[in-house]
Protein backbone atom coordinates (compact mmCIF):
# COMPACT_ATOMS: atom_id res chain seq x y z
CA UNK A 1 0.00 0.00 0.00
CA UNK A 2 1.39 3.60 -0.96
CA UNK A 3 0.55 4.71 2.21
CA UNK A 4 3.27 2.79 4.15
CA UNK A 5 5.93 3.36 1.56
CA UNK A 6 5.53 6.88 2.70
CA UNK A 7 5.67 6.18 6.20
CA UNK A 8 9.15 3.95 5.03
CA UNK A 9 10.24 6.46 3.75
CA UNK A 10 10.09 9.06 6.48
CA UNK A 11 11.06 6.54 9.09
CA UNK A 12 14.51 6.16 6.78
CA UNK A 13 14.91 9.98 7.07
CA UNK A 14 14.34 10.00 10.86
CA UNK A 15 17.11 7.61 11.36
CA UNK A 16 19.56 9.25 9.03
CA UNK A 17 18.75 12.52 10.92
CA UNK A 18 19.49 10.80 14.13
CA UNK A 19 22.92 9.98 13.12
CA UNK A 20 23.38 13.66 11.78
CA UNK A 21 22.49 14.81 15.26
CA UNK A 22 24.83 11.87 17.29
CA UNK A 23 28.02 13.12 14.81
CA UNK A 24 27.16 16.68 15.35
CA UNK A 25 27.22 15.94 19.69
CA UNK A 26 30.47 14.07 19.13
CA UNK A 27 32.07 17.09 17.53
CA UNK A 28 30.83 19.17 19.96
CA UNK A 29 31.71 17.31 22.84
CA UNK A 30 35.77 16.68 21.35
CA UNK A 31 35.74 20.37 19.95
CA UNK A 32 38.58 21.03 22.95
CA UNK A 33 39.99 17.85 22.52
CA UNK A 34 43.55 18.32 21.73
CA UNK A 35 44.93 14.43 21.43
CA UNK A 36 43.25 11.75 20.34
CA UNK A 37 44.53 7.82 19.93
CA UNK A 38 46.59 8.93 16.58
CA UNK A 39 47.87 11.57 18.74
CA UNK A 40 46.41 14.74 16.72
CA UNK A 41 43.20 16.75 17.73
CA UNK A 42 39.98 15.79 16.92
CA UNK A 43 39.04 16.51 13.30
CA UNK A 44 35.45 17.10 12.79
CA UNK A 45 33.03 14.36 11.37
CA UNK A 46 30.83 14.74 8.65
CA UNK A 47 27.69 12.63 7.93
CA UNK A 48 27.03 12.29 3.73
CA UNK A 49 23.12 11.04 3.19
CA UNK A 50 22.55 9.12 -0.48
CA UNK A 51 19.09 8.34 -1.63
CA UNK A 52 18.31 4.86 -0.72
CA UNK A 53 16.87 4.21 -4.40
CA UNK A 54 18.99 3.55 -7.63
CA UNK A 55 18.77 6.19 -9.76
CA UNK A 56 16.63 5.58 -13.60
CA UNK A 57 16.58 8.06 -15.97
CA UNK A 58 13.34 10.47 -16.66
CA UNK A 59 12.47 8.28 -19.99
CA UNK A 60 12.47 5.10 -17.49
CA UNK A 61 9.62 6.73 -15.67
CA UNK A 62 8.09 8.70 -18.28
CA UNK A 63 7.41 5.15 -20.09
CA UNK A 64 6.00 3.14 -17.07
CA UNK A 65 3.94 6.21 -15.31
CA UNK A 66 2.84 5.36 -11.99
CA UNK A 67 3.28 1.54 -11.93
CA UNK A 68 6.64 1.00 -10.91
CA UNK A 69 8.04 4.26 -9.65
CA UNK A 70 10.52 3.38 -6.99
CA UNK A 71 9.80 4.33 -3.47
CA UNK A 72 13.32 5.76 -1.69
CA UNK A 73 14.23 7.52 1.23
CA UNK A 74 17.78 8.21 2.68
CA UNK A 75 20.78 6.22 3.75
CA UNK A 76 23.84 7.10 4.88
CA UNK A 77 26.73 6.34 2.76
CA UNK A 78 29.75 7.40 4.69
CA UNK A 79 31.05 9.39 7.71
CA UNK A 80 33.76 11.77 6.69
CA UNK A 81 36.67 13.87 8.05
CA UNK A 82 36.64 17.55 7.71
CA UNK A 83 40.35 17.79 6.24
CA UNK A 84 40.21 21.68 6.85
CA UNK A 85 43.25 22.79 8.88
CA UNK A 86 43.53 22.69 12.63
CA UNK A 87 43.05 26.28 14.52
CA UNK A 88 46.54 27.39 16.08
CA UNK A 89 45.59 28.73 19.70
CA UNK A 90 48.69 30.16 22.08
CA UNK A 91 48.93 28.64 24.93
CA UNK A 92 52.38 28.19 26.53
CA UNK A 93 51.42 25.94 29.49
CA UNK A 94 49.67 23.29 27.87
CA UNK A 95 51.03 20.08 27.46
CA UNK A 96 50.37 19.96 23.83
CA UNK A 97 52.11 23.40 22.96
CA UNK A 98 54.72 23.13 20.43
CA UNK A 99 57.86 24.95 20.75
CA UNK A 100 56.48 28.06 19.85
CA UNK A 101 53.70 27.67 22.51
CA UNK A 102 50.88 27.00 20.25
CA UNK A 103 48.13 24.33 20.41
CA UNK A 104 46.96 22.47 17.94
CA UNK A 105 42.88 22.80 18.53
CA UNK A 106 39.80 20.57 16.90
CA UNK A 107 38.62 22.14 13.56
CA UNK A 108 35.42 21.94 15.13
CA UNK A 109 33.50 25.52 15.49
CA UNK A 110 30.58 25.49 17.95
CA UNK A 111 28.49 27.90 15.87
CA UNK A 112 28.54 26.12 12.68
CA UNK A 113 27.61 22.31 14.81
CA UNK A 114 24.81 24.26 16.41
CA UNK A 115 23.28 25.16 13.19
CA UNK A 116 23.96 21.44 11.35
CA UNK A 117 22.33 20.55 14.85
CA UNK A 118 18.88 23.11 14.12
CA UNK A 119 18.57 21.71 10.29
CA UNK A 120 18.73 18.16 11.78
CA UNK A 121 15.85 18.73 14.55
CA UNK A 122 13.77 20.89 11.86
CA UNK A 123 14.37 17.92 9.28
CA UNK A 124 13.96 15.32 11.61
CA UNK A 125 10.64 17.07 12.89
CA UNK A 126 9.55 17.43 9.32
CA UNK A 127 9.73 13.24 8.95
CA UNK A 128 7.92 13.18 11.90
CA UNK A 129 5.06 15.25 10.47
CA UNK A 130 5.06 13.17 7.23
CA UNK A 131 4.35 10.33 9.11
CA UNK A 132 1.83 11.68 11.35
CA UNK A 133 -0.18 13.14 8.37
CA UNK A 134 -0.23 10.23 6.84
CA UNK A 135 -1.28 8.45 9.94
CA UNK A 136 -4.11 11.08 9.74
CA UNK A 137 -4.93 10.22 6.44
CA UNK A 138 -5.21 6.65 7.35
CA UNK A 139 -7.77 7.32 9.65
CA UNK A 140 -9.78 9.12 7.77
CA UNK A 141 -9.62 6.47 4.94
CA UNK A 142 -10.77 3.73 7.86
CA UNK A 143 -14.01 6.32 8.50
CA UNK A 144 -14.95 6.57 5.20
CA UNK A 145 -15.38 2.78 5.36
CA UNK A 146 -17.53 2.81 8.78
CA UNK A 147 -20.30 5.19 7.61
Amino acid sequence: MALFDSINISASGLTAERLRMDIISQNIANANTTRTSDGMPYRRKMVVFKEASVNQPFSYYLSNAQNSIKKSGVKVSQIVEDKSEFKLVYNPGHPDADENGYVKMPNVDIMVEMVNMISATRAYEANVTSINSTKSMIMKALEIGRI
